[in-house]
């Protein structure tokens, strides 16, 4: 399978669609990506003379060694989202020049090279032993799990893996044993072992990661939303349960926001500073969709739905530029308070377009009359936003090729969600909020 798209895939995907194998080609792009970093990471280890960077080329090899073995179970690791952010980040640091171990955020990113390695070599089943360090408190392994202890950052750990059996040895207590169980999940018998929570029945496993020390933070606008630490346990059902009640309602908004959950690698729990919820992704995370608890499951699938169309559009970006625009923020939209530049723009006319679809499915399969109201109401106010700015994207003369294919397919679609309209007086309702919108932008803003 290449990673190239046709102008008919092009197409469906503006119309917040897509197939199958349209979206593994997305993900494919994104993967190739990820390995060509990880060649630039470790080709910069390699280089990167001092003793601080010692361990961390003993770990490229046993990495290396371990993806040789068996390339399938490594790279559950190596694309798994958040290890994308780090790769990115010690990249930069190593190609500085700058000894890694003169700062110690660059010493701690460089040391996590050896936890990825123990991941991916206990995941391999390579036999080995190697040392790692403890960070925040605990060895984390991503994708795995995190070893709880009390010893400074820094501090030596020694693990050994033998098949689907990984011990961990901290210095001066007793070792751990940690099992991969038939479900993929690694268990332990030690309550010091904290595994990663996983969230089933969806197309592919989503982990919940509340413990890699490579999470993201978010930020909102000018409000601060940090990644949890880790979850008690009753949080975590509440999650679970969460997950289990939108997965039904993603099955009601239709084929393609079921399918697009195959894209969705990890759900990272955020926590804001008040009780409004919010979430968001990272370009460099292909996959993680980061949030603040929803307070329902119907705005849990909602929120999956627009974060997805992000994702979509992130790894088509990537792939086929769509637009030839700078940096400049300057455009009105109507779910902002802030100018945006072009490519924001889009990315919110395009999620919006799939929340329009998305609750107008939901308005008319839900039973409860209250719910189908709110539905309407939601889809008129979504599919009013993107209409107040269309004209703008297909207006402009610096889109691609490509480009003018996905907008033009994304008003097509836009056209169609016309039909069945909402009950009376809910598209009167959404007008008026977003003249409101635009009144308050164009005092704030004088444009």
């Amino acid at each position: 399978m290449t990673a190239t798209l046709t102008e008919r895939e092009v197409r469906d995907l503006g119309r917040a669609e897509g197939g199958d194998d349209t979206l593994a080609r997305l993900a494919l792009s994104q993967h190739t990506q990820r390995l060509l970093l990880l060649r630039l990471l470790l080709d910069a280890v390699d280089a990167t003379p001092g003793p601080a960077a010692a361990p961390a080329r003993d770990h490229a090899r046993l990495l290396e060694a371990a993806e040789r073995a068996a390339p399938g179970s490594a790279r559950r690791v190596l694309f798994y989202s958040l290890t994308g952010p780090w790769a990115e980040r010690c990249v930069q640091w190593l190609e500085t020049g700058a000894d890694p171990g003169a700062d110690p955020a660059a010493a701690g990113d460089l040391a996590h090279l050896g936890s990825l390695a123990a991941a991916v070599a206990a995941r391999s089943g390579l036999g080995f032993t190697t040392r790692v360090v403890t960070h925040g408190g605990r060895l984390t392994l991503p994708t795995l799990g995190a070893l709880r202890g009390e010893d400074p950052d820094g501090t030596p750990v020694e693990l050994s893996g033998d098949g689907p059996t990984l011990t961990i040895r901290p210095a001066g207590r007793p070792p751990v044993e940690v099992r991969q169980a038939p479900a993929g999940v690694w268990l332990s018998d030690d309550p010091r072992w904290l595994p990663l929570h996983t969230l089933d029945g969806g197309p592919r496993t989503v982990l919940l990661d509340d413990l890699d020390p490579g999470r993201l933070v978010y930020r909102s606008g000018a409000v601060g939303v940090a990644a949890r630490d880790v979850l008690r346990p009753e949080e975590r059902a509440h999650w679970a349960a969460l997950w289990r009640a939108a997965l039904p309602l993603v099955s009601l908004a239709g084929t393609a926001r079921t399918a697009e959950l195959a894209l969705l690698d990890c759900i990272v729990p955020l926590s804001a500073p008040d009780a409004a919820s919010s979430g968001g992704i990272s370009s460099r995370a292909f996959g993680a969709v980061m949030t603040t608890p929803p307070p329902s499951p119907l705005y849990f699938a909602a929120g999956l739905a627009h974060e997805i169309q992000h994702l979509k559009l992130t790894a088509l970006s990537d792939l086929t530029p769509l637009a030839r625009v700078g940096p400049e923020a300057r455009h009105w939209a109507p779910w902002r308070p802030d100018p945006r530049p072009f490519h924001g723009l889009l990315h919110g006319t395009y999620a919006h377009l799939a929340l329009a679809d998305f609750w107008q499915r939901l308005a008319l399969t839900l039973d409860d009359p209250a719910d189908r109201d709110h539905a309407w109401a939601a889809h008129a106010r979504c599919w009013t936003q993107v209409g107040a700015v269309l004209p703008v994207l297909t207006g402009t003369r610096r889109l691609t090729e490509a480009g003018r294919v996905f907008v033009h397919a994304v008003a097509e679609r836009h056209e169609e969600l016309r039909e069945p309209a909402p009950p009376r007086g809910h598209l009167v309702r959404a007008a008026a909020y977003v003249d409101t919108a635009r009144t308050l932008w164009l005092r704030q803003h004088g444009r």
